[in-house]
C-alpha cells in the first residue's frame, strides 16, 4: 500500500471575483476530504492531504465547488490516474490542470472527464513511502519487550492422547512459532497486570532485523541439515494455548491452537526468522491427564513430557552445547510450577503409537529460551479444556484420513534408461506441475478458520456483553431513540417575519437586523432566527411547542400536540416492527417485558422535558491553535458558556493562542432540547469595540464556537471540540477542550452515552455474527463515498444511526467501535477489506488536518472519545495477529480460494493502514515498514513450509502422484543408500515456488519495488534446500553408494531449479552459485567411468568397422563409420557436461581438463590400433586411403570439439592438451603417409630402372640448337613413360578416394620416393672402388641416408651421365614437377621448388659437369666442420708458447703442433706454404707390439695435379709424445687464394708389410692462417672426417672418376678414419 500526498495550492477562475467562494473536494478509494472555502477568482488554499492507496488502477477525483446560500454548484472537476503520479519524498512546484465540466463513468467508477472550462487549478501530487526504524531504537524496544515478556504468567501445558495409527502431520504445522504479548496469553484491556506505559506498546517488537538483539544468533542452521544422517523424520509439535477466563460465547476464540514448526537440532536459541518477539518454542506430547509418576532425572529428560515456556531469561551468548542436555535450565518469572508425566508401563513403546507430529524427538535439544517446569503440582487443566483438547486431536486424526486427489497420469520420478552412465541421464528436466500441490486440505482450513476468526482478546474486553445492568439501560435508551427518532422529528414551519422590537436570533443570539422582514419565525412553536440560521435549528418543533404550551397554560394546544406525537409513534411502531423485534432479540428481553417497556418509553417521550432536569458541570480546560486577531499577531482569549438563558465567562488570558483556563461552571437545565453554546472571544478595549457593544451586544472579536446538544450528554466526558464558524465571514481555527459532567435526574449512575453506544453496537454485532450468523460476518452492500459508514444491514444500521443521532455519538466513534468489533472476526471472509477501508477513513479523519483547526493529528486522536490507549492497544494486538497469520499465509489464505486470496490482499492493506496510522496519526518517528513486515512474514511462512515438506516429503509426493509405494519410516527421509528423496523434494519445492509466483505474487502486489513473493519464495527455498543438499552430498561423498548417473541426474535437477527460479534473483546477481562445488567429485567420478565406457565403445566400433571392411559411410564421406561412432559417443558425453551449464569457471575448467584427457586417450588409442594394422592394409586398393581419411577426420572432428568446448576461451591446460593431441595425430598421419608412400618403393624402383635404361641409350652432344632441343624433349618423354604410366593409374584413384589433405600427404610421399629413387638410381650411380664405397657408406650412415645407398653395393657396372643426358633429365624433372602440381589440384609449386629432395637431385646434376678442381674447391669452402665441428684449433705466436687447452672438443685422441708460414710472391702472386711439424702430444693408442707414430701432411685444394701434395715425417719408436721438428714446403700457384685450400694432418702407426693404421685426423683451413701469415697451430686429433650432404654429393661424383688420380686420392683421403686398436 502506497501513500498518496496531495497539496491543493491555488486556482485561477474566469469571472467576477465576488461570485466565487470556492472549496475543493478530493475523492479516492471511498475516502473524501475537503478544503476550507476561500473567496475570490484566484483562491489560495495551500492544504495537504494524505491517502493510503491499495489499487493503482484507480484515479483521484478533484472537484471544485462554489458555496451557495442554499446549495453549492460545481465549478469543474479533474480526474488524475494514479499510475501517472510521480514517486518522491520532496514536495514539487505542482502542475496546472484545466477543470472540465463532466465526468466519464465506466462500471460505476469515474474513468475520466470531458468538456474543458476556462478555469484552472494547481495541484502537487506524489507517492511517498514510510522509513525504516533506526538501529538504536530497535535495540531499545527489543529490551523493553524482553522485560514485558517476563511479566507473563500463563503457562503452556501439554497432555497426551494415544493413537493407534501414524497419520501425516497436517499443514497446520507450518504455523509460525511466535507468541506475542496479548495474543498467546490473551490479556484483556482491563487486566491490571498489563498496565504498561504507552512506549511499551506491542508492535514495537517489530524492530528491524538489520541488527539482531544480543541474545539471538543471526545464522540459524537448518534443522533438516542436522538430522540428515538419521533417516527418521523429526515430528511436528502441538502447542496448545488458552485462557479459561473467556466466556462460553467466545469458546472458539478463547483458545489458540498453534502448530509451531519443530525446533532445529541447533545450538542457537532463536528461530530462523530471528524475530525479537517472545518466541514460544514449546514442544509437547499428549499424555494421559490423570497418570503422573515420579521418575528419575535421566529418564525424565529422555522420555517424559516437557512443557516448555518462553520466559524472560535469556543466555547471553545464545549458545547451548549438545552435551549440556543434562544441565538444569532455570525458569525466570514462572510462578506456577507443574509437571505431567507419562505412565511407566507405557514408556517404552509410546512413541510408536503417537501421531508423528505429537512426539518429541529423542535427540531434541532445548534452546536457551526453553525450560522445564518444576516437578510438583498436578494437572492445571480444567475438565472442559481437557475435553476440548481431546476433541481437537480427534478432528486432526480424522483430517489425516482423507485421501488427497492426485494426478493418475503422471509417471514416477524419471525412470532410468538402459545405459546407466550416459543414457540414464535426463539433462533437461522440467519439474513444474500443472496445478499447485495442495499442502493443506479443506477440513484443515476450516479448523484453522474456526480457531482463529480474530483477536480473542478483543472479544474478551467486551464486558458490555456481560453487564446486564448496562444492557438494560441501553435497551431502554435505544427504544426511546427509535420510537420517536430525530430523523423523523417534525421540522419547523418557518415564515418570513417582521420584528417590531429589537429581537435576537435563537440560534446565534445575534440581532435580527433591518427595518422589516428581519428574520424567520416558526408558526408552530414560535422560535425566531436569522434566515441563515434556520438550518442549524434541530430541535423538534412538536416537542418545543408542547413544552411552550404547557408553560403558558395552553392545555388544549398541548393535548393536540401530544396526540400528534402519539400518532406518530404508533405509525413508527406499525411501519417498523422489525426494528423493535431486533432490539428485543439483541437484549434478550421477554415479550411481556418488552411491551411494558415500550409503554414506559412512549410516555417518557410525551413527557418531554416537563419531568426532565439535569445538573451540568462544565470545566473549560484549554484551547489550541486560535486565530490571531490583534496587530501584535496574537489574541487575548476568553470563553463564554451558555446553557439555556444562563451565560458565564472565564477570565481573559492575554497574548496567547494556546490558552489554559481550567475554570469550572455549574448549571441546572430543565429542557432536554436545550443546547450548550461555548464561544471563544478576543477581548478588545478600544473605541471601536465600545461602539460594537452598543449596537451588537458583542464588542469583542469572535474566535469560534461549538454548540452541544444537552440530550447528547451523559455521565462524565473529556472531549476536544473543533471550533466552528458562526457565519461565512468568520475566520476561525483551533479546538477547545471541555470536561463535562451531567447528572440527569433518575439516571445519576448511568454510563456516558459513548459507553452506552459501545454496548449497543457490540451486542448488536455479537447477535448478528455469533448468534444469527454462526460466527460469520455479514458484509452489507453499500456504494458511494459514505459506504464505509454502513456497518450492518438496513434494520441494524438504522438502530445504531438513530441512537448515535439522538445521543450525539460522532460517526468516527461509530467507525472505531465497529472496527474494534470486526477485529475479533478479522479472519472471516471479506472482513479484512472492510477493516482496511474503515481504518483508512479513520486515518483520514485524524490525519487530514485542515486550516480550520491547527490541532495536530496526534492531539486530535488523543481527544478521541473512544480512548487513545484502547485503540492503540487494539491496533498493536491486531498488527501482531496479522503478522502471525501472514506468517502462515499458505494455511490461512489457500491459493485455491480466490475469496481468501482477496482477503490476503486486504489483510496486507490493513497492515499498511496500521503503519499509516502509527506514522501519521500517532506521529511515531519510524514505525516498521509494512513491506518489511510482510516480507519477514512471507519468509517465516516459507521457512516452516520447507520444514514441513522436508519432513513429509514421501507422503506428500505419494499423495500427489497417487503412488501406492510403501516405505518404512527410516527410508522415507534422505538416505546415503539412494537419492530418491531429493527429486521428490525438488518437485515439492517447485510446486511451492510456482504457487507463490502465480497466485500470491499477483495478490501481494502492494509493494512492487520491495516485495515479490515469487522471488522471495525462490530465494528462501533455495537457501534452505542448498544447506540440506550440500550436507547430504558431503555425506554421500564418503561412501558413494549410488551410481554416478544418479548423481548426474540429481545435478541436472538442481541446476534446473537454480536456473529456472534462482539465477535471476536480485540478491544473487553477480555471485557464482555454489551448487557446482557440491557435485564436482561426482561429475569427475562420472567422467572417469565415462572414459572406460568410451574406450570400450571405441574397441567395439573398430571391430565392427573392421568386419565391414572399413567401408565409406556414404559416397560423399570418404571415411568409415568407426570415426563417426567414436565422436558420436564423445559428443554425447560432452553434451552432458555442456548441459550442466556450470556457472563456476574454475570447476568448468576442471571438467574440461578431465574430459580433454578422455578425448586424448580415446583418439590416441584409435590412432595406435590403426597404426599397428596399417602396413597389412597397404596392399589393398582403397583401404589405406580410407584409414588415412579416418585419421584426418579425427583431426577435423577434434578441431570442432575444441571449438565446442570453448575454443580460445577454453581453459589453457585443456587447450594445450588438445593442441598437443592434434600434433600427435598429425604425426601419426605423417607416419601412415610415409608407410603408404614407401609401399610403392619396389614398383617405383622398377619404373626408374627402366627410365635409367632408356636414358642410357640417349646419345648426342649437349648443345643449344633448336633441333637438339626438340630431340631433348622427345627423349625426356620417352624416359618418363614408365614412371608416368605407373603414376597415372594410382594418382587418379587417390584423387577420388583420398580427402584433400590426405591426398597432398600421399603426393608428398610419392614425390619424395620418386626424387630419391631417381637420384639414387640415375644421377648417382654405384661405387666400384671398395674404399670409396666404404667411405660413402660410413658418411651416409651418419647422415641417416642409408636408403640412398641400397643399390650401391649391388650393381657392378659403372655409369657416368653425358651433358645431353643431364639436359634430358633436367627437362624430365620439370615435367614430373608439373604433373605433381596438377594445375593447382596437387602440391603447391613453392613446395615442389623448395623440396629438399628435388634440390639434392638438382644439385647433384649441376655438380655432374664440373671439373675435379672445382668440386674440390667447393668441398673445401663448404665443409668447415670436418673434425670436432671445426672447433679446438688454437693459435700462438710461435711454437714455444703453449696455449690453454681448447674448449668445445670432446674426447680428442691426441694433438699435433705445427708451425705454418704463408708467403705470397709480390710479383707473380704465387703462394708458398711452409709447414713445420713440431710434435705430437697426448697420443691415445693401445698396442701390444711396437708403436711407431709418424705424421702425414696433405695439401687439399684445386690445381694440385702437377705439384707435390703430400709429405710424411719420420716415425718415432714407442713414443706417445714424439718430437719431429721437420719442415715441408707446398707451392699453391696463383689461380686461387689461400681460402680454397686446407691442410689435412694425419697421425699414423707405421706397420711393415701391411697398411699403416690411422691414429687420428686434423683439418686446418688455410683461411684461418691467411690473416696471420705465420703462426703456431695446435690441432686436436679426431677419429674421422665429418661432412654434410653437399660434401657427400661431391664425394659420390668424384668417386666415379676412377681415371682421375687427384679425384681418387681425394676420395681416399676423406674416407680415412681411426683404425681399430688392439685389445679394444
Amino acid at each position: 500500500m502506497s501513500l498518496l500526498c496531495v497539496r491543493v495550492k491555488r486556482a485561477k477562475f474566469q469571472g467576477s471575483p465576488d461570485k466565487f467562494n470556492t472549496y475543493v473536494t478530493l475523492k479516492v478509494q471511498n475516502v473524501k476530504s475537503t478544503t476550507v472555502a476561500v473567496r475570490g477568482d484566484q483562491p489560495s488554499w495551500e492544504q495537504d492531504f494524505m491517502f493510503e492507496i491499495s489499487r493503482l488502477d484507480l484515479g483521484l477525483s478533484v472537484e471544485v465547488w462554489n458555496k451557495g446560500l442554499i446549495w453549492d454548484t460545481m465549478v469543474g472537476t479533474v480526474w488524475i490516474a494514479l499510475k501517472t503520479v510521480r514517486q518522491s519524498d520532496e514536495e514539487g512546484p505542482g502542475e496546472w490542470s484545466t477543470l472540465e465540466a463532466e465526468t466519464l463513468m465506466k462500471d460505476d467508477e469515474i474513468c475520466g472527464t470531458k468538456n474543458p472550462t476556462p478555469h484552472k487549478i494547481l495541484l502537487d501530487t506524489r507517492f511517498e513511502l514510510p522509513f525504516d526504524i533506526p538501529e538504536e531504537e530497535a535495540r531499545y524496544w527489543t529490551y523493553k519487550l524482553e522485560q514485558i515478556n517476563v511479566l507473563e504468567t500463563d503457562s503452556e501445558y501439554s497432555i497426551q492422547e494415544e493413537s493407534q495409527r501414524k497419520p501425516l502431520p497436517t499443514a497446520a504445522a507450518q504455523c509460525c512459532h511466535w507468541t506475542y504479548l496479548g495474543w498467546g496469553e490473551q490479556q484483556t484491556f482491563e487486566d491490571p497486570d498489563s498496565a504498561v506505559d504507552d512506549r511499551d506498546s506491542d508492535y514495537r517488537s517489530e524492530t528491524s532485523n538489520s541488527i539482531p538483539p544480543p541474545y539471538h544468533t543471526t545464522s540459524q542452521p537448518n534443522a533438516s541439515v542436522h538430522q540428515f544422517p538419521v533417516p527418521m523424520r523429526l515430528p511436528q509439535q502441538l502447542l496448545l494455548q488458552g485462557n479459561s477466563r473467556d466466556s462460553c460465547n467466545d469458546s472458539m476464540q478463547s483458545y489458540d491452537l498453534d502448530y509451531p514448526e519443530r525446533r532445529a537440532l541447533s545450538p542457537t536459541s532463536s528461530s530462523r526468522y530471528g524475530s525479537s518477539c517472545n518466541v514460544s518454542q514449546g514442544s509437547s506430547q499428549l499424555s494421559e491427564l490423570d497418570q503422573c509418576h515420579e521418575q528419575d532425572d535421566d529418564r525424565r529428560e529422555r522420555d517424559s513430557i516437557h512443557s516448555c515456556h518462553s520466559s524472560g531469561s535469556f543466555s547471553r551468548d545464545g549458545q547451548v552445547g549438545f552435551g549440556e542436555q543434562e544441565k538444569a535450565l532455570e525458569v525466570t518469572g514462572e510462578e506456577e510450577k507443574g509437571r505431567v508425566c507419562e505412565p511407566k508401563d507405557k514408556k517404552k513403546d509410546t512413541t510408536t503409537h503417537l501421531p508423528p507430529d505429537l512426539v518429541l524427538p529423542k535427540d531434541h535439544v532445548l534452546g536457551p529460551q526453553e525450560s522445564f517446569p518444576e516437578e510438583n503440582g498436578s494437572s492445571p487443566f480444567t475438565q472442559a479444556r481437557a475435553h476440548w483438547i481431546r476433541a481437537v486431536t480427534k478432528v486432526r486424526l480424522q483430517l489425516q484420513e482423507i485421501p488427497d486427489d492426485g494426478h493418475p497420469s503422471l509417471p514416477q520420478w524419471l525412470p532410468e534408461g538402459p545405459a546407466g552412465g550416459l543414457y540414464g541421464i535426463d539433462s533437461m528436466p522440467d519439474l513444474r506441475r500443472k496445478k499447485p500441490l495442495p499442502l493443506v486440505s479443506d477440513l484443515a482450513m476450516s479448523l484453522v478458520q474456526s480457531r482463529k476468526a480474530g483477536i480473542t482478546s478483543a472479544m474478551a474486553t467486551r464486558t458490555s456483553l456481560k453487564d446486564e445492568e448496562l444492557k438494560s439501560h441501553v435497551y431502554k435508551k435505544t427504544l426511546q431513540a427509535l420510537i420517536y427518532p430525530i430523523s423523523c422529528t417534525t421540522p419547523h414551519n418557518f415564515e418570513v417575519w417582521t420584528a417590531t422590537t429589537p429581537t435576537y436570533c435563537y440560534e446565534c443570539e445575534g440581532l435580527l437586523w433591518g427595518i422589516a422582514r428581519q428574520g424567520m419565525r416558526c408558526s408552530e412553536c414560535g422560535v425566531k432566527c436569522h434566515e441563515k440560521c434556520q438550518d442549524l435549528l434541530n430541535a423538534d418543533c412538536l416537542q418545543r411547542a408542547a413544552e411552550k404550551s404547557s408553560k403558558h397554560g395552553a392545555e388544549d394546544r398541548t393535548q393536540n400536540i401530544i396526540m400528534a406525537m402519539k400518532d406518530r409513534m404508533k405509525i413508527r411502531e406499525r411501519n417498523k416492527p422489525e426494528i423493535f423485534e431486533v432490539i428485543r432479540d439483541v437484549f434478550t428481553v421477554s415479550k411481556v417485558a418488552h411491551v411494558q417497556q415500550m409503554k414506559t418509553v412512549k410516555q417518557s417521550v410525551l413527557d418531554g422535558t416537563s419531568k426532565w432536569s439535569a445538573k451540568i458541570t462544565i470545566t473549560v480546560v484549554c484551547a489550541q491553535g486560535l486565530q490571531a486577531k490583534d496587530k501584535t499577531g496574537s489574541s487575548d482569549p476568553y470563553v463564554t458558556v451558555q446553557v439555556g438563558k444562563t451565560k458565564k465567562r472565564t477570565k481573559t488570558i492575554f497574548g496567547n493562542l494556546n490558552p489554559v483556563w481550567e475554570e469550572k461552571f455549574h448549571f441546572e437545565c430543565h429542557n432536554s432540547s436545550d443546547r450548550i453554546k461555548v464561544r471563544v472571544w478576543d477581548e478588545d478595549d478600544d473605541i471601536k469595540s465600545r461602539v460594537k457593544q452598543r449596537l451588537k451586544r458583542e464588542s469583542d472579536d469572535f474566535l469560534g464556537q461549538t454548540i452541544i446538544e444537552v440530550r447528547t450528554l451523559s455521565g462524565e466526558m473529556d472531549v476536544w471540540y473543533n471550533l466552528e464558524k458562526r457565519t461565512d465571514k468568520s475566520a476561525v481555527s483551533g479546538a477547545i477542550r471541555l470536561q463535562i459532567s451531567v447528572e440527569i435526574k433518575g439516571e445519576e449512575k448511568v454510563a456516558p452515552y459513548h459507553v452506552q453506544y459501545t454496548c449497543l453496537h457490540e451486542n448488536l454485532f455479537h447477535y448478528l455474527t455469533d448468534i444469527q450468523g454462526s460466527g460469520g460476518v455479514l458484509i452489507p452492500e453499500a456504494r458511494g463515498d459514505d459506504a464505509w459508514k454502513v456497518y450492518f444491514d438496513e434494520t441494524a444500521q438504522e438502530i445504531v444511526d438513530e441512537f448515535a443521532m439522538r445521543y450525539g455519538i460522532e460517526s468516527i466513534y461509530q467507525a472505531m467501535t465497529h472496527f474494534a468489533c470486526l477485529s475479533s472476526k478479522y479472519m472471516c471472509p471479506g472482513v479484512p477489506a472492510v477493516m482496511s477501508t474503515l481504518l483508512a477513513n479513520i486515518n483520514a479523519y485524524y490525519a487530514h488536518t485542515t486550516a480550520s483547526t491547527n490541532v495536530s493529528a496526534s492531539d486530535r486522536f488523543a481527544a478521541s472519545n473512544f480512548g487513545k490507549e484502547r485503540f492503540v492497544k487494539l491496533l498493536d494486538q491486531l498488527h501482531n495477529s496479522l503478522r502471525i497469520d501472514l506468517s502462515t499465509y499458505r494455511n490461512n489464505f489457500p491459493a485455491g480460494s480466490p475469496e481468501r486470496l482477496q482477503d490476503l490482499k486486504s489483510t496486507v492493506d490493513l497492515l499498511t493502514s496500521i503503519t499509516f496510522f502509527r506514522m501519521k496519526v500517532q506521529e511515531l518517528q519510524s514505525p516498521p515498514r509494512a513491506s518489511q513486515v510482510v516480507k519477514d512474514c512471507v519468509k517465516a511462512c516459507l521457512n516452516s513450509t520447507y520444514e514441513y515438506i522436508f519432513n513429509n516429503c514421501h507422503d506428500l509426493y505419494s499423495r500427489q502422484y497417487q503412488l501406492k509405494q510403501e516405505l518404512p519410516p527410516e527410508e522415507q527421509g534422505p538416505s546415503i543408500r539412494n537419492l530418491d528423496f531429493w527429486p521428490k523434494l525438488i518437485t515439492l519445492i517447485v510446486s511451492i515456488i510456482e504457487e507463490d509466483k502465480n497466485s500470491y505474487t499477483l495478490v501481494l502486489n502492494q509493494f512492487p519495488q520491495e516485495l515479490n513473493v515469487g522471488k522471495v519464495s525462490a530465494e528462501v527455498m533455495w537457501q534452505l534446500f542448498a544447506q540440506d543438499m550440500k550436507y547430504a552430498l558431503e555425506e554421500h561423498e564418503k561412501d558413494r553408494l549410488c551410481k554416478s548417473a544418479d548423481y548426474m541426474n540429481l545435478h541436472f535437477k538442481v541446476k534446473w531449479l537454480h536456473n529456472e527460479y534462482v539465477r535471476d534473483l536480485p540478491a544473487l546477481q553477480g555471485q557464482v552459485p555454489e551448487y557446482p562445488v557440491w557435485f564436482e567429485q561426482f561429475v569427475l567420478q562420472w567422467l572417469d567411468e565415462n572414459e572406460d565406457v568410451s574406450l570400450e565403445f571405441l574397441r567395439g566400433a573398430l571391430e565392427r568397422d573392421k568386419k565391414d571392411g572399413f567401408q565409406q559411410t556414404s559416397e560423399h564421406a570418404l571415411f568409415s563409420c568407426s570415426v563417426v561412432d567414436v565422436f558420436t559417443q564423445l559428443n554425447q558425453s560432452f553434451e552432458i557436461i555442456r548441459k550442466l551449464e556450470c556457472p563456476d569457471p574454475n570447476i568448468l575448467a576442471h571438467y574440461m581438463r578431465r574430459f580433454a584427457k578422455t578425448i586424448g586417450k580415446v583418439l590416441m588409442q584409435y590412432a595406435n590400433i590403426l597404426s599397428k594394422s596399417f602396413p597389412d592394409y597397404c596392399t589393398k586398393e582403397k583401404m589405406p586411403c580410407i584409414l588415412m581419411n579416418n585419421m584426418q577426420q579425427l583431426r577435423v572432428q577434434l578441431e570442432k570439439m575444441f571449438e565446442a568446448m570453448g575454443g580460445k576461451e577454453l581453459d589453457p591446460e585443456a587447450a594445450d592438451s588438445l593442441k598437443e593431441l592434434q600434433v600427435k595425430l598429425n604425426t601419426v598421419l605423417d607416419e601412415l603417409s610415409m608407410v603408404f608412400g614407401n609401399s610403392f618403393q619396389v614398383r617405383i624402383d622398377e619404373c626408374v630402372r627402366q627410365m635409367a635404361d632408356i636414358l642410357g641409350q640417349v646419345r648426342g652432344p649437349g648443345n643449344a640448337s633448336p633441333n637438339a632441343r626438340a630431340s631433348v624433349a622427345q627423349d625426356a618423354d620417352s624416359v618418363l613413360r614408365p614412371l608416368m604410366d605407373f603414376l597415372d593409374g594410382n594418382l587418379t584413384l587417390f584423387a577420388t578416394v583420398c580427402e584433400k589433405t590426405v591426398l597432398k600427404r600421399v603426393l608428398k610421399e610419392l614425390w619424395r620416393v620418386v626424387m630419391n629413387t631417381m637420384e639414387r638410381m640415375i644421377v648417382l650411380p654405384p661405387l666400384t672402388d671398395q674404399t670409396g664405397t666404404q667411405l660413402i657408406f660410413t658418411a651416409a650412415k651418419e647422415l641417416s641416408h642409408l636408403s640412398k645407398l641400397k643399390d650401391h653395393m649391388v650393381r657392378e657396372e659403372t655409369r657416368s651421365l653425358t651433358p645431353k643426358q643431364c639436359e634430358v633429365l633436367d627437362l624430365a624433372l620439370d615435367t614430373i614437377k608439373q604433373y605433381f602440381h596438377a594445375g593447382g589440384n596437387g602440391l603447391k609449386k613453392t613446395f615442389l621448388e623448395k623440396s629438399s629432395d628435388l634440390q639434392s637431385l638438382r644439385y647433384a646434376l649441376s655438380l655432374y659437369t664440373q671439373t675435379t678442381d672445382t668440386l674440390i674447391k667447393t668441398f673445401v669452402r663448404s665443409q668447415t666442420a670436418q673434425v670436432h665441428d671445426g672447433k679446438g684449433i688454437r693459435f700462438t705466436a710461435n711454437e714455444d708458447i703453449r696455449p690453454e687447452k681448447g674448449s668445445g672438443v670432446d674426447d680428442p685422441v691426441g694433438e699435433v703442433s705445427i708451425q705454418v708460414d704463408l708467403f705470397t710472391h709480390p710479383g707473380t702472386g704465387e703462394h708458398k706454404v711452409t709447414v713445420k711439424v713440431v710434435a705430437a702430444n697426448d697420443l691415445k693408442w693401445q698396442t701390444a707390439g711396437m708403436f711407431r707414430p709418424f705424421v702425414e701432411v696433405t695439401m687439399v685444394g684445386p690445381h694440385q695435379s702437377e705439384k707435390k701434395r703430400k709429405f710424411t715425417t719420420k716415425s718415432k719408436s714407442n713414443n706417445w709424445a714424439p718430437k719431429y721438428n721437420e719442415t715441408f714446403h707446398f707451392l699453391l700457384g696463383n689461380e686461387e687464394g689461400p681460402e680454397a685450400y686446407e691442410l689435412q694432418i694425419c697421425v699414423k702407426d707405421y706397420c711393415f708389410a701391411r697398411e699403416d693404421r690411422v691414429l687420428g685426423l686434423a683439418v686446418m683451413p688455410l683461411r684461418d692462417v691467411a690473416a696471420k701469415g705465420s703462426c703456431a697451430c695446435w690441432c686436436p686429433l679426431g677419429r674421422k672426417i665429418h661432412m654434410d650432404e653437399t660434401g657427400m654429393t661431391i664425394l659420390r661424383i668424384l668417386s666415379q672418376r676412377s681415371n682421375d688420380e687427384v679425384a681418387r686420392e681425394f676420395v681416399k683421403l676423406k674416407s680415412e678414419s681411426r683404425s681399430m686398436e688392439e685389445g679394444s
